[in-house]
């Protein structure tokens, strides 16, 4: 009877374990399509793939133009339709219209299924 009390017991804390670490898995940015300060053609396209599926209904990011050749000036919202992708770990951010030359940036938040909110952002250019 011992035994089987102690087994009991190491299940239950191995399993709460477990759960733990599973409760504590927030969403981390993998890598983006475009990367993290390269410069390139127009994407007609923003991907964003995290280590968790995302709570499409709670992320969200938003495109904005940071600087335009020759000129800064402060962040221009650019309109863009927000997604979930084929894989439930994929957020896509799709403009509206080609992207002009000059600098942009994506403010992402992206939620998981422990509902903890992660922000974070992307900055690329377009040539």
């Amino acid at each position: 009877m011992r035994t089987f009390k102690t087994i009991a017991i190491a299940i239950a804390f191995s399993s709460g374990l477990l759960l733990s670490a599973l409760a504590q898995a927030h969403p981390k940015l993998l890598f983006s399509i475009p990367a993290e300060g390269t410069e390139g053609s127009a994407p007609g396209t923003i991907e964003l793939h995290f280590s968790e599926n995302l709570v499409t209904q709670f992320s969200g990011a938003k495109l904005v133009m940071t600087e335009m050749p020759g000129m800064a000036h402060s962040p221009m919202p650019m309109k863009a339709k927000v997604s979930g992708g084929g894989d439930p770990k994929t957020m896509l951010i799709t403009p509206v219209s080609p992207l002009p030359a000059g600098a942009y940036k994506v403010e992402w938040r992206a939620v998981s299924s422990d509902t903890h909110p992660i922000t974070g952002n992307v900055a690329f250019k377009v040539k």
